[in-house]
């Protein structure tokens, strides 16, 4: 166990240093940046069109209930549960879900063929090739995956508060923003860096040790969605920890 946590720690740290040196190079990390964002554009537009709708569904009849005018708070307690959790949480499952095992599977099949020991062989590093830029194509599409699903949540609670009465925007935004400022959303949106570095690290370091054959593969594939959705989870309880702290 702590062999291999000493062996994740060591990629980790190799991992970090070559997506921060991948950063001037683009040609190596725009195609993964661009397959992990469209290809988790589907799930983000149905969660955050989903969330949106189901919260204020389950909401608006408990604060009307109340008595109390609680009702019209509802788009700030909408905009707070989505922009301070949902939205980035949502954010880092989907990238593990959807991402992480394609990483996994992706990394896995070139160690079984072969393609990472040639690699070295030429001269080349995998890390360097392959690993730091999808490592950095990850941490920097979780934020945009994040926005879309904030905007997608928070628009779709407008659609149903004009379902249930006619209300304007300008009511509604101002609703939304009545309680946030931006130190308490930007903290949140960072989070995802987080989830999307993790998430890629764990999904790499799972297919550069997997074992040999096709079944070696799918298991890369399997351990590195369950690594990366454990590592998002308790990452969040951890920061959120942190940013209540630092905040006061």
């Amino acid at each position: 166990m702590m062999d291999r946590l000493g062996d994740f720690s060591a990629f980790a740290g190799q991992a970090l240093i070559a997506a921060a040196r991948s950063l001037p190079r683009p040609r190596f990390w725009l195609k993964p940046f661009y397959d992990c964002l469209v290809g988790s554009l589907p799930l983000a537009t149905v969660a955050g069109l989903a969330i949106g709708f189901v919260i204020w569904m389950h909401t608006r009849g408990v604060l009307d209930r109340t008595g109390t005018g609680a009702a019209e708070l509802l788009p700030t307690f909408l905009a707070a549960a989505v922009l301070l959790e949902l939205a980035p949480v949502g954010a880092g499952l989907i990238l593990a879900a959807r991402s992480g095992a394609r990483l996994g599977a992706e990394l896995a099949s070139m160690k079984v063929n072969e393609q990472l020991d040639a690699l070295t062989m030429l001269g080349a590093s995998p890390m360097r090739q392959l690993i730091g830029p999808r490592v950095l194509a990850l941490t920097l599409a979780a934020p945009l995956v994040n926005v879309l699903i904030s905007v997608l949540a928070l628009g779709s609670g407008y659609l149903a508060e004009l379902a249930y009465g006619p209300t304007s925007w300008l009511r509604y935004s101002n609703a939304l923003l009545a309680g946030l400022s931006l130190s308490d959303v930007l903290p949140a949106v960072l989070k995802t860096l987080a989830f999307g570095t993790l998430t890629a690290i764990a999904s790499c370091w799972m297919g550069c040790r997997a074992s040999a054959g096709s079944d070696g593969v799918g298991d890369a594939a399997t351990r590195s969605v369950v690594a990366s959705v454990l590592l998002v989870l308790v990452a969040d309880v951890v920061l959120v920890a942190v940013i209540r702290v630092a905040l006061g």
